[in-house]
């Protein structure tokens, strides 16, 4: 049975106008919140519809406050809204203008519901699009990581750990690296879409409300999959913007890796590409320069996203249930990291493709500091050597070429047999190439390997779109 319908008319506009100027503008957030816009409205308009259907308030009074607010809406996005600092948050504007335009059914509105619940759906909402948006974004990046991987498919270059030169790798191999840890991100942000689909609209300040409204009504029209399950949980439940700022900081460590490759490989002292003018800077000072600002922007910005997550664990760790003001506080640094990571997402896509690579110098740099040893080692192995005993003597081998002078690739067969009698004339024809064929496993960098993962990329990628 529906309850009684709510007569509110005579309530006054809700405004802030007791408090001192000081601690107005100390507790404002419309310089900031009044971009939840859409989702304050979309919500509202679900909430009207609920109230008229349930007839908590009447049809004629819920189709009006549809109107006003689809009308605020247009005014908001022609830039012709009258944002009003003293009414202190987008919640209070929007109702206070709805209440100029459609008179006393504006009032009406807010029946059922608390700004507790409207604000953490407004956040929810943005959440799931944010999710969505960041998505799309590594999606795209994917796809330019892919494209520069398949331009250059026979690019070999040294494979490093320690920043050390290791093994050589073919170029695509390095990329599709970056490309599984970018599906990854995408994962975690399909999770932490899934955590925000959760509709806390109907739990009022936090113990439910005494009407007979229709939750799972307002859970469809604003796409939301379920209804949360307690009042007291859900208008307090800021868990979904922690999940967004952690698969933030996740992506964004590794957008700083890549970047620092780039950075480290386009210096003089690497040299295996140079970066597009479009997306390179010069010295105020030095005509010679090309700085790779924007891939060490992109490093830097990583910090603040960091910052954004501590920011959010810090201020929800010692809050008492329900709702607090200090949840007011998620906004900034939610909105910060969103403005942070889909732009870098974004230029990065655009200028990964573009990269020049130097494919001669990165395999010469590959074929150096004695990044064949392993694969001598091996050698000794086939032969019968144990592993262990074929290392100590390639090391001794290394040494002995180091102290002359010589690369392996200037050594004799003699120079070989002196450190072991296994070795023959075969020894002589091992270069980069083979090494690279040699690794012929799943998930290895041999030629054929990395071109099936190049198509099985392609494949995932084009099955996402």
């Amino acid at each position: 049975m529906a309850a009684p319908m709510a007569d509110d008319s005579s309530a006054k506009s809700p405004t802030a106008s007791g408090l001192d100027r000081r601690a107005l503008k100390y507790s404002a957030s419309i310089a900031y919140d009044r971009r939840l816009y859409r989702d304050d409205i979309a919500g509202s308009i679900a909430h009207a519809r609920m109230l008229g259907k349930q007839a908590i308030i009447s049809t004629e009074d819920a189709d009006s406050i549809v109107r006003g607010l689809e009308d605020i809406r247009r005014e908001i996005e022609s830039d012709t809204f009258p944002w009003r600092e003293e009414l202190e948050d987008v919640h209070l504007n929007i109702e206070v203008r709805l209440r100029e335009k459609i008179g006393d059914a504006a009032a009406r509105l807010h029946t059922a519901r608390s700004r507790n619940d409207q604000v953490a759906t407004d956040m929810r909402l943005f959440v799931m699009q944010a999710c969505e948006d960041t998505v799309a974004g590594t999606r795209a990046l994917q796809s330019a990581l892919l494209q520069l991987a398949e331009a250059n498919r026979d690019v070999v270059v040294p494979g490093y750990t320690h920043l050390q030169r290791a093994q050589p790798v073919l170029l695509a191999h390095h990329l599709l690296a970056y490309f599984e840890m970018l599906d990854r991100d995408v994962r975690r942000f399909t999770v932490a879409r899934e955590n925000a689909d959760e509709l806390p609209l109907g739990s009022g300040a936090l113990a439910g409300v005494p009407y007979d409204i229709d939750r799972d009504f307002v859970a469809k029209e604003l796409g939301f999959s379920r209804v949360s399950r307690n009042s007291i949980d859900a208008v307090s439940d800021r868990d979904f913007v922690i999940d967004f700022h952690a698969a933030a900081a996740t992506i964004m460590m590794h957008l700083s890796r890549l970047c620092e490759d780039i950075i480290v490989w386009s210096s003089a002292e690497f040299g295996f590409l140079k970066l597009p003018p479009q997306f390179a800077t010069g010295s105020s000072i030095m005509p010679q320069k090309r700085n790779p600002d924007i891939a060490e922007l992109a490093r830097g910005r990583t910090g603040r996203v960091y910052g954004n997550l501590i920011a959010i664990l810090t201020t929800l760790k010692g809050l008492p249930l329900a709702y607090n003001r200090d949840l007011q506080e998620d906004k900034e640094p939610l909105f910060d990291t969103v403005d942070t990571l889909l732009p870098t997402l974004e230029v990065l896509a655009a200028m990964i493709p573009a990269l020049q690579i130097d494919a001669a110098k990165s395999e010469e740099a590959a074929a150096g500091s004695y990044t064949l040893a392993t694969d001598v080692a091996d050698y000794l192995v086939r032969k019968g050597m144990p592993f262990r005993d074929a290392h100590q003597a390639v090391t001794k081998l290394v040494a002995s070429a180091q102290d002359s002078g010589k690369g392996l690739h200037e050594l004799t067969l003699a120079d070989f047999r002196a450190c072991s009698p296994l070795f023959e004339d075969d020894i002589l024809s091992l270069d980069v190439r083979s090494s690279i064929a040699a690794r012929d496993v799943p998930g290895g960098t041999a030629p054929n390997r990395v071109e099936a993962a190049l198509a099985e990329a392609r494949k995932r990628l084009e099955g996402q779109s």
